[in-house]
């Protein structure tokens, strides 16, 4: 069992930066894929960004890609996503999830592949 506590989002105008961080709780952190995904006003909650259990590949939606970091310590049992150059579309519930670990597939993006989920973070981006 994992449980998982987003922070960090909050209101910023255009161009701005927001830092979201994620805590799990559980023994299986360091086993987890982990995982950031959102859901936008009125849209499907969509894949954002993630990272292996040794933090040593991470993927990236087209959205995200260029902007977004993803990142994670083991030794604390946490993920980041460190989001740039931010724009009103990137308005969203921020989740993390945790799924299954992965060895030599691509990183799952589908929230189907994802076991465990946070309460989200909302984050707001002004013109």
């Amino acid at each position: 069992q994992v449980q998982l506590v987003e922070s960090g989002g909050g209101a910023v105008q255009a161009g701005g930066s927001l830092r979201l961080s994620c805590v799990a709780s559980g023994r299986t952190f360091s086993n987890s894929v982990m995982g950031w995904f959102r859901q936008g006003p009125g849209k499907d909650r969509e894949f954002v960004a993630a990272i292996n259990q040794r933090g040593e590949r991470t993927y990236y939606s087209d959205s995200g890609k260029g902007r977004f970091t993803i990142s994670r310590d083991n030794a604390k049992n946490t993920v980041w996503l460190q989001m740039n150059s931010l724009k009103p579309e990137d308005t969203a519930v921020y989740y993390c999830a945790a799924g299954r670990p992965i060895y030599y597939s691509v990183l799952p993006t589908s929230r189907d592949d994802y076991d465990y989920w946070g309460q989200g973070t909302q984050v707001t981006v002004s013109s």
